[in-house]
């Protein structure tokens, strides 16, 4: 009797735990960047991801700068009621206006023979696909979540021709706000160059575009995400 008790019950519970797992919202997906926000009661900050079917009210007056990061949509909404999709936004009782910026797209990548005749001394290169591509000359590189005090330098070196490397020790602010943003400090890399970058274990390689702008960009058209 104890035993058909025990099994009941099991069964009971795994329905139960279904039942609530079919019910639960699925996970957000990112599909946009804040890139400003001018808001007291939006309740998202500058650098934050929002996702598709996400509402954001913003009072009259408010402002709201999003860029999507699959479409390169860059938004700059003022007021309304802001529904943010995939690849662009809905906003209701509000001013929205939008332009087409260059952005990696989750797409972009250079083929092993494209890589090979942009580093052509750089051999390693040649089997290998680079992504992303940065369309602006002064990177932001977001963070790993979790950074350890000792794992806090920030390395990027040139690999398609030696000599240029550049070295950051993050501290503590830095490392709290989550990004570095190499136009703060007036850093800029070399058009077409190909990067390798680490910070506390973590590598990216990563390409500028040969045309990459060398003044102020959106954030979307330069970021650097390391998963």
């Amino acid at each position: 009797m104890a035993l058909r008790t025990l099994v009941a019950a099991t069964v009971a519970a795994v329905a139960l735990a279904t039942q609530a797992s079919a019910h639960a919202p699925a996970p957000m997906i990112p599909t946009a960047l804040v890139e400003d926000v001018k808001s007291a009661t939006a309740d998202i900050e500058f650098m934050d991801y929002v996702g598709n079917g996400q509402v954001i009210k913003l009072a009259p007056g408010d402002v709201l700068v999003l860029s999507y990061l699959k479409s390169c949509e860059h938004e700059t909404i003022t007021g309304g009621t802001v529904i943010v999709g995939a690849e662009r936004s809905d906003v209701q009782d509000g001013q929205i206006v939008r332009a087409k910026v260059p952005c990696d797209g989750g797409k972009i990548r250079l083929s092993s023979q494209q890589a090979s005749k942009s580093a052509a001394s750089a051999m390693r290169l040649q089997s290998a696909d680079i992504e992303p591509m940065l369309y602006a000359r002064t990177p932001v590189v977001q963070f790993p979540k979790v950074l350890a005090s000792e794992d806090r330098t920030l390395l990027i070196e040139r690999i398609d021709r030696p000599g240029e490397r550049h070295t950051f020790k993050i501290d503590d602010t830095i490392a709290a706000a989550g990004f570095y943003d190499l136009a703060k400090i007036n850093v800029s890399l070399t058009r077409g160059a190909i990067y390798d970058t680490s910070i506390g274990g973590h590598k990216m390689t990563f390409q500028i575009d040969a045309k990459a702008r060398s003044g102020p960009a959106p954030i979307v058209s330069r970021l650097l995400r390391f998963q």
